[in-house]
């Protein structure tokens, strides 16, 4: 190989490094270092707070703010034992049989619309077919529907099921069940996650596609071994925003959970207790904070893959 090729080579493989480096440093000045910081903090502050009263003794928290906790350091964990445990709040069982709702109605309301929009999103992107655009772009217009207006038409059709004339040709579901509240997830989920992951995996190298192709790879075969692995940073950044919207979702829980504390997440069992407990904010403080931990335990444990989700695609080469 000649100087000049491998000259040539070596400015190829450098060049996409220039933007990074370019982003880096214009980063790394100390201005915005220490404005980044003091946002972060500020950010922090009121869950601080929270965090610091949900510890504090009753008598504390009602005549006292939570800051004077640093002259009068008093703490206590009896009200998270009361607000999990204890019957007289958040009904039977304190409010731990509800986290349990939460995480019932969470995991299959992250994973099953991520599992679907994976497949449909490889499919609208290396699967050519007649109208595999106007789907995309149908899917990508379903965005701007608002929520608000599919509630009332889907509970009808989970209560009633849907017909044509006198035949029913979908039943309606079961009254007390996690399935209207799945499948409402689900299908407010797709649109975004289709359009997300498309971009993604449109961007997956053409070469190594085709080249599964020539060693005589099926689609399911590709989408397995090939776009999944590749596309880990892409799905762990929606896990974490499908899971944070299922999880600290209000609206979706209480209009398809019909009422039945046996479904009803922790989101839901916390906004009627506002009224009833708001002598105790000891209580509610602590409860607020437990529908704060999970998330933030799962948005910590992907942050890694957040960040590389993030990014990815924002550098050619």
């Amino acid at each position: 190989m000649s100087a000049e090729a491998l000259s040539a080579d070596t400015a190829t493989a450098v060049a996409p490094e220039r933007p990074v480096k370019a982003v880096r440093k214009s980063l790394s000045n100390p201005l915005i270092t220490a404005a980044v910081v003091a946002l972060a903090v500020l950010w922090t502050i009121p869950t601080f707070g929270l965090l610091i009263s949900s510890l504090r003794p009753a008598r504390d928290v009602v005549n006292t703010g939570w800051w004077t906790f640093f002259a009068h350091p008093h703490f206590t964990l009896a009200n998270y034992h009361d607000v999990l445990f204890k019957s007289g709040f958040g009904g039977t069982g304190g409010l731990f049989p509800f986290v349990v709702n939460s995480l019932a109605i969470t995991i299959p309301g992250t994973l099953i619309p991520i599992t679907i929009a994976a497949m449909a999103a490889y499919s609208l992107a290396w699967v050519r077919f007649r109208g595999s655009d106007a789907i995309f772009f149908t899917v990508f217009a379903l965005q701007v529907v608002p929520l608000q207006m599919a509630l009332i038409p889907l509970l009808r059709l989970y209560t009633h099921g849907a017909h044509i004339g006198g035949v029913q040709f979908l039943p309606s579901l079961p009254k007390g069940s996690y399935y209207p509240v799945w499948i409402s997830h689900t299908m407010f989920g797709l649109p975004l996650a289709i359009f997300l992951l498309h971009n993604f995996i449109s961007r997956l190298p053409a070469d190594l596609m085709e080249a599964a192709k020539i060693d005589g790879a099926s689609h399911f075969r590709i989408f397995r071994t090939i776009v999944l692995p590749l596309s880990t940073p892409a799905l762990a950044s929606l896990a974490i925003f499908q899971f944070l919207w299922v999880w600290n979702d209000l609206l979706v829980a209480i209009t398809f959970a019909g009422g039945q504390n046996k479904v009803l997440p922790l989101t839901g069992r916390l906004a009627q207790l506002n009224g009833q407990f708001g002598a105790h904010p000891e209580l509610l403080t602590a409860g607020a904070f437990v529908s704060m931990l999970l998330p933030l335990v799962v948005f910590f444990s992907l942050q890694r893959y957040f960040v590389r989700g993030l990014l990815a695609g924002s550098v050619k080469g």
